[in-house]
């Protein structure tokens, strides 16, 4: 947990690690920034270190192994609950912030005949790395139309894997989760015709009745090169999630401290200029950290 170096009788210095993700990722630029945002609190020295994203930080989180990371909003549910990939409920998480969405891609070749999840029966289909919060959506979204695994050719592949395999027309679909646009997915198209699946309202409602971790969002035309309409798809919010045995006065501070500087942060990434305090409240899957709270009720996010 936090390492406290006394400064002086009165005063004490909280140091805490945020895990991020990947350095191609959004994570971390992201965290880098929240962290230089904290620091600018006089008790608070944060910095960011590369991770391996949602379930793993979310481990480390609830171990104790580190103060504070990004996970999704599904990934921290299913944590919470002890469901999927979690033998146990986590039942020490708790939520700083929401931060901005993290969206669905189901990526298909470029004048693919697929149209929804069920025109993936008998494809194959890479569904993200194994025990990731993008398999876990997979099944997520398979489960609302009754289709399992069992019914298409699937394959574990991380990001790039699932670009590696379009190029090589060895994939008829792939799901990718990440913020808007995706690195992968921007360098994969400029190499191959690619398009994206649209989500109906009807398939949308139906997936947000079931799971309600998700939430609508649009990934504009022109993202990606080829894709020349808007995408109607399901997103979940990146969260950033600590341990409930943290200090409330030291999540108090670095939470007041991230959006006092909040301009700082937005300017490091474009994901980060969805992340307001008028937001950070929204889409959370585990319980408020008592610090973060009483920050939120000071500025009226919370009654």
């Amino acid at each position: 947990m936090a390492v406290f170096v006394v400064t002086s009788a009165f005063a004490a210095t909280a140091s805490l690690s945020i895990a991020t993700g990947g350095t191609a990722g959004t994570y971390y630029p992201i965290g880098g920034a929240i962290a230089a945002a904290a620091s600018k609190h006089p008790d608070i020295r944060a910095t960011s270190e590369t991770g391996n994203a949602a379930v793993a930080n979310t481990n480390l989180v609830a171990k104790g192994d580190i103060e504070i990371a990004f996970s999704q909003a599904d990934v921290t549910a299913w944590a919470y609950n002890g469901e999927l990939m979690f033998e146990k409920p986590l039942a020490n998480l708790r939520t700083i912030a929401a931060l901005y969405p993290e969206t669905l891609h189901v990526v298909l070749a470029g004048g693919s005949t697929i149209k929804s999840p069920l025109g993936l029966v008998g494809k194959r289909v890479g569904v993200g790395a194994p025990g990731s919060g993008t398999e876990g959506d997979a099944r997520a979204i398979f489960d609302t139309v009754g289709i399992t695994y069992d019914d298409m050719q699937t394959q574990y592949l991380d990001f790039s894997g699932i670009a590696s395999r379009f190029r090589d027309n060895q994939i008829d679909g792939g799901f990718v989760v990440a913020g808007v646009p995706a690195a992968a997915l921007v360098d994969l198209a400029t190499t191959k015709n690619i398009t994206l699946m649209n989500f109906d309202k009807s398939m949308l409602d139906a997936i947000i009745a079931k799971y309600p971790f998700f939430q609508p969002n649009v990934i504009p035309k022109g993202t990606y090169r080829g894709v020349d309409v808007d995408i109607s798809t399901p997103a979940v919010m990146a969260l950033l999630i600590t341990n409930a045995e943290m200090s409330e006065e030291v999540i108090y501070n670095f939470t007041k401290s991230m959006f006092e500087n909040i301009d700082d942060v937005q300017k490091s990434h474009a994901m980060a200029r969805n992340i307001t305090l008028k937001t950070a409240v929204n889409g959370l899957t585990a319980p408020l950290h008592p610090g973060a709270e009483k920050y939120y009720k000071e500025k009226g996010i919370l009654k």
